[in-house]
């Protein structure tokens, strides 16, 4: 099957999503290619990018349950290749 390298850029608001946003990815680690997380407490905020490279069906699906959680925006941008 066809993958797509995708970045899915995350904005947490509320910390009670956390548990929830990390088993997700956990489920989805083996697509992961890696992940970056700032805290920004000055707004109250983290900020977490995740690299992945999966089907695109895969990535829309994360990117979706992501989305879904509580406080959690997600916004997700794809490579051409």
């Amino acid at each position: 099957m066809e993958t797509r390298v995708a970045l899915i850029g995350i904005v947490v608001e509320n910390p009670d999503s956390v548990d929830q946003l990390n088993a997700l990815l956990h489920l989805y680690r083996e697509y992961i290619i890696g992940r970056m997380g700032v805290p920004y407490p000055k707004k109250k905020v983290s900020i977490i990018s995740v690299a992945i490279d999966a089907p695109g069906d895969i990535i829309s699906a994360l990117s979706g349950k992501l989305g879904k959680l509580p406080g959690v925006s997600t916004k997700t941008v794809y490579s051409r290749v």
